[in-house]
């Protein structure tokens, strides 16, 4: 039975894709079976021309439409009605795909520290792997955010004229040493966590906490900070940012792990869309498909001159910019600007 029209009546659902074919990464170690869970929206047209590709970004996952629900959903830009929309959770994260606590086929008990190494390519080669599992020849829009843009930039690389449109926000072509930097100080931060180290599923969850408090310093801007958490009483403890980034923390902790945080970070360091293809440049000029960056003004840990500097390089770029204070996140939040910019972008097609 043809896997797509099984679920092409239903408005939305989970699967789950399992791989028996070895999956080789790029530090030469081995997946020989792995499962990815994805979710869908809507139904394919008659030549199948309606694809749009969804990436989450570090601790997302496949259900798009609640993590995105302004710009995913009935009525909003990427419609069900008129779109066949589909994310699927990254390897490495928690939320049904192969992660640090699932069975190692190869001991019979769970990864935990011993899990591979993950990079955005291995990512990308996973998610071509379920691409050609559901019969999906084109792609009409691949998106995604932060690590899911980076993702989605590596995946564009290879699919070549299967892709019609990518769409990068708040990413890179290649992690600067300030997003390793941000991302070392977490990972040190689940380090300092008494319990990392031992292989039970809650390992490094209260690391993991201070570790998503650094990080919330990193996806917002000061102003953003002053608008919302600034107080006229004169205190002397008890602030309003200092409650915000321990719930932010606690938040986390309860539905991530900090072995999957810790992997797709390291991912998302070891971003080179250039490594052996003869550099960045000629990396981002493979690329067939039309490419718009959008970058956030006010973003401190992905700068706007690095989406601007992938517009400049593929062969059909466009650089669009989201006014906000909100920081690396406001491609999460802002999603008028979002909407208008992808307009925009269709239009010139």
């Amino acid at each position: 039975m043809n896997l797509i029209s099984a679920f092409a009546d239903l408005t939305m659902t989970t699967e789950i894709f399992e791989s028996v074919d070895p999956l080789h990464l790029e530090s030469g170690e081995v997946f020989t079976q792995f499962q990815i869970a994805y979710t869908t929206y809507g139904q394919l047209n008659s030549d199948r021309s309606n694809v749009i590709w969804v990436v989450h970004a570090l601790t997302g996952d496949s259900k798009a439409a609640e993590w995105w629900n302004g710009l995913i959903g009935e009525d909003k830009f990427f419609d069900p009605a008129n779109h066949f929309i589909i994310c699927a959770n990254l390897l490495g994260s928690n939320y049904g795909s192969t992660n640090p606590l699932s069975i190692n086929p190869e001991s019979g008990k769970p990864y935990y520290y011993d899990f591979p190494q993950l990079t955005p390519r291995d990512l990308a080669l996973s998610l071509e792997r379920l691409r050609n599992y559901l019969q999906l020849d084109q792609i009409h829009t691949l998106i995604g955010g932060s690590l899911g843009g980076q993702v989605a930039l590596e995946w564009s690389v290879t699919l070549g004229q299967r892709l019609k449109n990518a769409v990068i926000l708040a990413s890179t072509a290649k992690s600067s040493p300030w997003v390793i930097g941000f991302n070392e100080t977490q990972r040190m931060a689940i380090e300092s966590d008494c319990t990392w180290g031992e292989k039970r599923e809650d390992a490094g969850q209260k690391g993991l906490e201070t570790a998503r408090a650094i990080a919330m310093l990193s996806y917002r801007h000061p102003a953003d900070l002053r608008i919302k958490q600034s107080e006229n009483d004169e205190k002397l403890d008890g602030f309003k940012a200092s409650s915000y980034l321990r719930y932010q923390g606690q938040k986390l902790a309860k539905r991530f792990n900090a072995l999957s945080y810790w992997a797709l970070s390291k991912a998302m360091d070891s971003h080179d869309l250039g490594r052996n293809r003869g550099g960045v440049e000629a990396s981002l000029a493979q690329i067939e498909a039309r490419v718009l960056t959008v970058g956030v003004n006010s973003d401190l840990l992905f700068l706007p001159e690095e989406s601007q500097f992938i517009s400049q390089k593929v062969r059909r770029g466009t650089y669009k910019e989201i006014q906000s204070t909100a920081g690396h996140d406001a491609f999460l939040i802002e999603f008028e600007q979002l909407t208008y910019i992808l307009k925009s972008f269709y239009l010139e097609n």
